[in-house]
């Protein structure tokens, strides 16, 4: 058939694609399969089924009578060759017009397991993996509901990696899921490589330190996210889930502050919020402290970091700079290196070379522990490390610089910019700024489950309310 010759050569390498010929009944067919994304069981049973018919009518027929397999269907002969590079077996029939296509996929993939920067005590511990099925799979099982809408699309000129919007009908905003859709059909790339690529073109300030798009490894998270009126994105080949639209405190929450107490969860918030603002100022009150306002450190230890810094050849802000850079390296190395090397290297960097360069006279005790705490605290929040790494270097500069006005200045200036930044229509210090009073239920404080009857206002859901519940009356 000089149309199946076509596809195969509409390919840089025809050899990438294998034809079977065989005959239905009597009539000639052709099948076109890549070998290294199919299942040979299944080929073998799609060829046995289709040699024993007898005769064929039409691609329906031959569909619905001697195809009884789970996943098959018609198509374009147009899309033929990239259904063949989805892993799928595709079918023409002499005399028949389109064809059939069998999914015949087979793709190694790892197992679902507990991701590793989202660990939990209580809880779930699914998580994402990169095969795109599995992940829409999981979703599906946590939101058994008729509203659950996944709209699959392709993005990549080369690569036609499979795309799925999530979200559920009558709960998310129309308006919204049509501006998420639009903008990723909008995307012009040769290959998506992974959900991030995605990120830029649903953020409206990509080149914001501060994350507009939500990210998440759990089905769990995931879901409640779409309960709540969110769009959820899963992109073949990525274990990261985008949602949007996307608040700034939600990066103090986790997952496992719904399967605690409200009182603890409600604590952890607080505790994070406090390693976050020392992580970004500590640093900079240090430098400022030394450098312009002597006054305000207590005389007691203000006699201690004088003495340890007797000899010390740089001045507090070039010192506290010199160890954030030290410790940066030390950090970026231990990541990148193997894991067996990197615990090594971090303790040989953060133990024997700090402890060797204070000994040295080269930094100060003081200036080492001020800087070990901002970095232990910068991982209170992980989604937030780089954006933190960043801002900690720029309020210690402003520190040395201006001192504590320096740092009042800048701190409001980077709160009036907060102020401004928004994800997809959404401020993101909502539901502080504007107050949103019933949000203020699951923001820094984390209210009892059953007192969150209603979705977040800021989100802009068309369905208000999520729960119904009477309290047990006492006695």
């Amino acid at each position: 058939m000089q149309r199946v010759q076509d596809i195969i050569d509409s390919f840089q390498m025809p050899d990438t694609v294998f034809r079977r010929d065989f005959t239905v009944g009597k009539t000639p067919a052709a099948m076109l399969f890549h070998p290294d994304f199919t299942d040979p069981f299944i080929l073998r049973s799609v060829l046995r089924a289709c040699s024993e018919a007898r005769k064929v009518c039409d691609a329906e027929s031959l569909l619905k009578e001697i195809l009884v397999v789970s996943e098959a269907e018609t198509g374009d002969e147009k899309d033929a060759a990239e259904r063949v590079l989805d892993g799928d077996a595709v079918i023409f029939v002499e005399g028949v017009a389109g064809c059939i296509a069998v999914n015949a996929r087979k793709w190694d993939k790892r197992a679902v397991a507990e991701p590793p920067t989202e660990t939990v005590v209580r809880g779930p511990r699914e998580g994402f993996i990169e095969d795109f099925k599995t992940n829409v799979t999981l979703v599906e099982k946590r939101l058994r509901s008729k509203k659950l809408v996944v709209e699959k699309l392709k993005v990549g000129r080369e690569s036609n990696t499979a795309v799925a919007v999530l979200y559920l009908g009558g709960i998310a905003d129309a308006e919204l899921v049509k501006e998420v859709v639009s903008r990723i059909k909008k995307l012009d790339i040769d290959a998506i490589n992974d959900s991030h690529y995605l990120v830029p073109c649903l953020e409206n300030r990509p080149n914001s330190l501060f994350p507009q798009v939500g990210t998440a490894e759990k089905p769990d998270a995931v879901a409640a996210k779409l309960l709540e009126g969110r769009v959820a994105v899963i992109v073949d080949g990525s274990p990261i889930v985008l949602t949007v639209p996307f608040l700034l405190i939600e990066n103090f929450h986790s997952g496992e502050d719904y399967y605690e107490r409200s009182s603890f969860a409600t604590f952890l918030r607080i505790l994070r919020l406090i390693a976050v603002a020392l992580a970004v100022f500590l640093p900079g009150l240090y430098v400022a402290d030394l450098t312009y306002h002597y006054e305000v450190v207590p005389l007691k230890l203000l006699i201690t970091i004088l003495n340890a810094l007797k000899g010390i050849p740089l001045p507090p802000m070039w010192e506290i700079l010199f160890i954030l850079l030290f410790f940066e390296i030390i950090r970026e190395a231990s990541i990148r290196m193997p894991k067996s090397v990197g615990t090594a290297m971090s303790i040989v960097g953060a133990l024997v070379l700090g402890d060797t360069a204070v000994k040295a006279g080269i930094i100060s005790s003081p200036g080492v522990m001020i800087i070990a705490l901002s970095s232990i605290a910068l991982y209170a929040v992980p989604a937030l490390v780089g954006t933190t790494s960043l801002l900690r270097i720029l309020f210690t500069v402003v520190g040395g610089l201006g001192g504590l006005y320096g740092l009042i200045i800048a701190g409001t200036v980077l709160v009036h910019y907060l102020a401004t930044l928004d994800s997809m229509g959404t401020p993101s210090l909502a539901p502080f700024a504007p107050l949103i009073t019933d949000d203020l239920k699951d923001g820094i404080v984390r209210s009892p489950l059953f007192s969150l009857d209603t979705r977040p206002q800021s989100i802009g859901s068309p369905n208000k309310r999520r729960l119904r519940w009477s309290q047990p009356k006492k006695g």
